[in-house]
């Protein structure tokens, strides 16, 4: 069976996402060269950052056609979140806002990538 552990966003500097990302994520890649850099989180789970004119085979999509999300535990944590990134200098595409789904933000990385941030609604249903 197919199980994703590893998340690839196609950037255009290496150096340049690495320093973005390792400043939200809080920590360094444990691999990082001038064409890739690979953050692992607890659990096993990774996102690499390959530079796009490197990748094989060729990439034709832009950034901002997905999203990288991250749930947090309560509306509050993620008014935390927006209010850190944004002292992180972290261009904010949609400031916090109520959706169906929950209380969320997005922000987005040097190449455009959508990062969102939310908590899920109190009427759905749990995950598993």
């Amino acid at each position: 069976m197919f199980q994703p552990d590893t998340l690839l966003q196609y950037v255009g500097d290496v150096d340049v996402s690495v320093g973005f990302y390792a400043g939200i994520i809080g920590r360094p890649p444990v691999e990082h060269s001038p064409g890739f850099a690979l953050f692992v989180f607890p659990g096993g789970r990774a996102l690499g950052l390959w530079r796009r004119d490197a990748v094989q085979p060729t990439v034709y999509g832009n950034a901002g056609a997905n999203e990288l999300a991250m749930v947090v535990d309560s509306p509050a944590e993620v008014e935390r979140v927006y209010q850190a990134w944004q002292s992180l200098g972290v261009v904010i595409a949609q400031a916090p806002v109520k959706l169906e789904f929950g209380h969320t933000f997005v922000g987005l990385d040097p190449d455009g990538h959508r990062l969102r941030v939310y908590s899920r609604s109190e009427d759905l249903p749990p995950r598993t």
